[in-house]
């Protein structure tokens, strides 16, 4: 199987009770599921800052204007279409005051509407719990990376 990088950008959103927001998503190929901040591709001349808050506002409707500057490079290796896909992604951080505030996909694409299966504002300390796999797997040192003085502890913490 090829190995395939495409530059992306994700946003880990928190709300008021510092809840995750997870995207659950089909892979069309095997029919497998997975968790995943939103996020995808960056386009050309786009910013992983600016590719970050498109992608969040597409998926998810949340205002993008959350999204800090700050951004940590993440590597990443997972499968999905058939493709195996390794090589970093940037990683932001926004913040909610409401409790999981609503979510509008009105920018999704025909087939991220098709594979999109729900989402789920996940509390940090859960999320070792998920029933089924969590991308990238050590999402939370990279939540630790973003906001080193949540209550999530070091990176060094795993999951």
């Amino acid at each position: 199987m090829d190995t395939t990088h495409r530059p992306a950008a994700r946003v880990i959103c928190l709300d008021a009770a510092e809840r995750l927001l997870l995207l659950r998503w089909r892979d069309p190929f095997d029919g497998a599921l997975i968790w995943e901040p939103p996020g995808g591709g960056i386009e050309p001349d786009e910013t992983p800052l600016a590719a970050a808050r498109r992608e969040l506002a597409e998926e998810t409707g949340l205002d993008p204007a959350a999204v800090l500057e700050r951004g940590v490079p993440v590597d990443r290796d997972f499968h999905w279409k058939g493709t195996h896909f390794a090589g970093v992604e940037h990683f932001f951080l926004a913040r909610y005051p409401d409790d999981r505030p609503p979510l509008r996909r009105g920018g999704l694409l025909p087939d991220e509407q098709a594979t999109l299966a729900g989402h789920a504002w996940v509390p940090w300390s859960d999320l070792a719990t998920l029933p089924d796999p969590l991308e990238p797997p050590h999402l939370r040192s990279v939540l630790a990376d973003l906001a080193p003085d949540g209550p999530w502890g070091s990176a060094a913490d795993g999951v």
